[in-house]
């Protein structure tokens, strides 16, 4: 996409700061809702030298509908028509492609393991109960002893986060819209009902300010002079180590705890694993912890007959939640033209689709569209304005 600044005389209907998979969604679907308006009707502001740098580069992505809240999963659910068969010209190569995700749960972990079934199986034909030898069947280097029982959520598969972001980028281009990287916001006013847009190359001037700026987005309001809603970013660890030379791993089904305490699946013939880490920290270029690398290592071969004596590459990402987990979309109820898109948390890849066109209908001043609605999919539920946020500011 190219990287030119309109004209600063020219209003542009929507500014969106942040590139990254919330921001180019929301992007794609108003560019396409609002092509035959007037001319620059979407500019992306993106502070990095190339879009999703942070989290969205950096998410090892899942597609699970038994994954977080009831919010995030009418969410999933919904968008999985659009990931399963993208617009013509989307994308060259599958968004989805099947993977299969098996919760396991020691003896203490059954309430876990119900839980995840009991909620999921709600709206998920796929999920099956999993006896010990069945759950070692499928993924053999589980400990003997370890697991008491799993849950399979059959249909859950892998994403191609790059081609899903990637699409959306390019699919705004060609709807019109137009991003500028290296293009930090150090000022956000607003006058005459509009919003005044400092980027240190010049004023843009705009209807709307679209906040998706992650794990910054609570920055971006304070510059605007909104009240903030607590978000907090946290920092995940990811490993990649070899896989067992005996077993045949490319087709495990991802591993998962029940309480979250670690997970590991295959990527690009190896496998990923993660302790689920969440520590709080200030926005930033994350960077792994030594101690969260042999935290992850530990509870993986206590877990497994896994061996890791070498680490191939690791690496960490932000993911920022609000104190209800919930993402926050929608117009700031007390600052005119001001829109959130913040708290994907470790959603934001695997919702994006629903999030993207849930999100250019609530800036466009629409309702939620009816097919999302038919999932349970609530603009009051993301609302700025709901109760969870403006009674609690701290995430737990």
């Amino acid at each position: 996409m190219a990287s030119i600044l309109p004209l600063q005389e020219d209003i542009i209907d929507f500014v969106i700061i942040g590139a990254g998979m919330a921001g180019a969604s929301a992007a794609y679907f108003l560019a396409r809702e609002s092509e035959s308006a007037a001319k620059n009707s979407v500019l992306l502001l993106e502070m990095e030298a190339q879009p999703g740098y942070h989290t969205t580069g950096r998410s090892a992505a899942l597609y699970t509908e038994a994954y977080g809240n009831a919010a995030i999963r009418a969410l999933t659910s919904a968008g999985r028509a659009f990931l399963l068969a993208p617009p013509d010209g989307f994308t060259d190569t599958p968004l989805l492609t099947p993977r299969g995700v098996m919760f396991i749960g020691r003896e203490d972990q059954r309430a876990a393991l119900d839980e995840v079934f009991t909620s999921a199986a709600l709206h998920v034909d796929s999920m099956h109960r999993l006896s010990e030898a069945d759950l070692r069947g499928r993924v053999p280097v589980v400990r003997p002893g370890y697991a008491a029982a799993g849950v399979l959520e059959a249909e859950a598969m892998d994403m191609d986060v790059n081609a899903l972001h990637q699409g959306f980028l390019r699919g705004a281009h060609r709807h019109g819209a137009v991003l500028r990287t290296n293009a930090r916001v150090d000022d956000l006013t607003r006058r005459d009902d509009a919003w005044r847009i400092s980027t240190g190359n010049g004023e843009i001037v705009a209807k709307v300010v679209i906040n998706a700026a992650g794990a910054w987005c609570d920055q971006i309001a304070a510059l605007a002079g909104a009240e903030a809603v607590g978000l907090v970013p946290k920092r995940r660890t990811a490993i990649l180590f070899d896989g067992p030379s005996e077993e045949a791993f490319a087709a495990w089904p991802a591993l998962i705890d029940a309480d979250e305490e670690f997970y590991a699946r295959p990527e690009s013939g190896a496998l990923m694993g993660s302790p689920a880490d969440e520590t709080p920290m200030e926005p930033c270029d994350v960077q792994p912890d030594e101690l969260d690398i042999a935290i992850a290592v530990d509870r993986l071969q206590r877990a497994t007959s896994l061996e890791i004596p070498r680490i191939i590459r690791s690496w960490a990402g932000l993911r920022s939640f609000v104190e209800d987990k919930t993402p926050v979309v929608g117009f700031d109820p007390k600052l005119d033209g001001f829109f959130w898109l913040a708290g994907q948390g470790g959603y934001g890849i695997q919702t994006a689709p629903s999030m993207g066109r849930a999100s250019a209908a609530l800036a466009m001043g629409r309702s939620i569209p009816d097919d999302l609605k038919a999932f349970g999919v609530a603009a009051a539920d993301l609302s700025p304005a709901r109760a969870a946020l403006r009674d609690g500011k701290d995430c737990a």
